[in-house]
């Protein structure tokens, strides 16, 4: 009986309730840092339009202003917009969350990768929010943009209700961490599942999410580029980071069969 209490606590707990608290409280103080800068740019929104108009500047220039046609496409099937815009809502949050989860338990080993992907992921982001804030493109109407998920979902993450406006920075539109978190979490993940029809699935995760903040006018495409961009940054520093403590922060496809340090 003991014996089977341990196992079972092996699989719950892999590293200790010390190294949960652990893990927990960095991410605490990622979503508190983030809230500083939220602070810091709220009262930005002249500079944020006049950055939002130099994206779509740039973009016209690269012939890749397509977002309005890309909406006004989309916007004839209320199915698919509604799937979008629900996607939007959850997805950075659920499926994340989610994610992390299924990692620390069954595949611990890799799991300090992953988010030492996301802390370097989420402060190159933070730098981004504070020297760049930006206007998502549902915030210009003039160009044909419409809130895709006010409209759809009738949630309004502008109106600062509740828990969304906890997490809702107004201006954070470069660069896309919707993309760079489906990125960070899509692709190792499909390293590690086995079954080949989930990971494809998770291979195409970050371009799915690209399709759904374009087509709900959340972010223009340089914002997605920039948060690809962003998330490949972030595994390079993770890999260094494996290199510099292996035994602890290095991504392993394949389990240890000793108690490494955690980290």
């Amino acid at each position: 009986m003991g014996a089977r209490a341990r196992v079972l606590q092996a699989r719950v707990l892999p590293q200790g309730w010390l190294d949960v608290a652990r893990q927990v409280s960095l991410f605490l103080c990622a979503y508190f840092a983030y809230r500083l800068v939220r602070g810091t740019v709220e009262g930005r929104a002249t500079a944020a339009f006049q950055h939002a108009r130099e994206v779509i500047s740039v973009e016209r220039t690269l012939h890749l202003f397509v977002e309005p046609s890309v909406q006004a496409w989309a916007s004839g099937s209320h199915l698919v917009m509604e799937i979008a815009s629900w996607l939007y809502v959850n997805a950075q949050t659920s499926v994340t969350i989610g994610a992390l989860l299924y990692v620390y338990l069954r595949h611990n080993q890799s799991f300090y990768f992953v988010r030492n992907m996301l802390m370097i992921g989420m402060a190159i982001a933070l730098v981004g929010y504070s020297v760049f804030p930006t206007a998502p493109p549902r915030f210009m109407p003039e160009w044909g943009f419409i809130d895709s998920v006010a409209d759809v979902t009738g949630v309004g993450a502008s109106q600062g209700s509740g828990s969304m406006a906890a997490l809702f920075n107004p201006y954070a539109a470069v660069p896309s961490m919707h993309v760079a978190f489906a990125a960070m979490i899509g692709w190792p993940l499909a390293r590690l599942v086995r079954t080949p029809a989930v990971r494809v699935l998770w291979v195409l995760y970050p371009f799915l999410m690209t399709f759904v903040i374009v087509i709900t006018a959340n972010h223009f495409i340089v914002d997605a580029l920039l948060g690809a961009l962003t998330a490949g940054a972030s595994a390079c520093g993770a890999s260094w980071l494996g290199r510099v403590r292996p035994d602890a922060w290095r991504f392993s496809k394949t389990a240890v069969a000793h108690v490494r340090p955690s980290g």
